[in-house]
């Protein structure tokens, strides 16, 4: 039987935002732009690019603006229409058509576990990818449709993973398995971040391709540090019971989440548009003297 398609993403967007206070006390993070782009709608973009039609927000009170980004604003695009900017009125139309995109609120912070398994009856019985919106990934093939071509390759639930120092280790969770092939290991450990004598130098990036046994597991994993539901631990039981890969990604990563990671996001992804390339590197000249 072949392998079903990834159809289905769950983003978290649950959180507070607290790294980013106070810009975040009124804006959702989500919705910090890099350079002029929101962060969500890198994420969505590559979920889309990877075959998914239905996206799957997981949010709080006070996050409904994430959604708003995802709607037609009729006002705006007529304001747009009058003032003869049709090409910036159907980039806003684009945005609101590029996937479906529904909310459920996760009504209490217990955890990305429970953050996932909220999305339990929207996703059904069928594969999905889980994408952690902190991290935002600039490959030619887009992280999400590198793991999801993984998947179907070999019809086990795959994460994300990524070399990393030794001395950061203790900041991820690491895995470690049996080579599969040059970018995949059967993960037969992992370790939430590991305070010593890691398994290996492999992190993981916040992108998972996950069967929907996942749930049933989710549904037994006990509360862990901080009386949450932890992810990893239910992958650690994924990986003893079904199976569970890791897929070296090809491509840069940068953690949104971060203040330092999200100013080189930000650079990074200027550097890239035409218009503001060649200024850009001027003042970086300038300033880095």
């Amino acid at each position: 039987m072949p392998t079903q398609k990834i159809r289905k993403a769950v983003i978290p967007a649950a959180g507070l935002g607290t790294r980013f206070l106070p810009a975040t006390k009124a804006v959702p993070k989500e919705l910090l732009p890099i350079v002029d782009t929101p962060t969500i709608q890198y994420i969505v973009e590559e979920a889309v690019a990877a075959g998914v039609r239905d996206v799957i927000l997981i949010c709080a009170r006070g996050k409904d603006s994430i959604v708003d980004h995802f709607d037609i604003a009729a006002e705006l695009e007529a304001h747009l229409e009058r003032a003869g900017k049709t090409a910036l009125r159907k980039q806003m139309r684009d945005i609101a058509q590029m996937a479906n995109v529904v909310a459920i609120r996760q009504q209490e912070p217990l955890g990305l576990g429970h953050a996932v398994l909220c999305a339990k009856d929207v996703v059904g019985d069928e594969p999905f990818v889980v994408m952690l919106g902190d991290d935002v990934i600039d490959a030619k093939v887009p992280g999400t449709k590198q793991l999801a071509d993984c998947w179907e390759r070999h019809g086990l639930g795959t994460i994300a993973l990524m070399e990393v120092p030794r001395e950061e280790t203790p900041l991820y969770g690491i895995a470690a398995g049996k080579t599969v092939d040059e970018r995949t290991i059967r993960i037969e450990r992992l370790v939430e971040k590991p305070k010593q004598d890691p398994p290996s130098n492999l992190a993981v990036i916040g992108r998972y391709v996950l069967p929907p046994e996942i749930f049933g597991i989710l549904e037994q994993v006990r509360p862990g540090v901080g009386g949450e539901i932890q992810l990893t631990d239910a992958l650690a039981v994924l990986a003893r019971e079904g199976g569970l890969l890791g897929y070296r990604f090809e491509g840069d990563r940068y953690d949104a989440g971060d203040r330092l990671g999200y100013l080189k996001a930000n650079v990074a992804f200027a550097l890239k548009r035409p218009e503001l390339r060649a200024q850009l590197q001027e003042w970086l000249r300038e300033v880095s003297r």
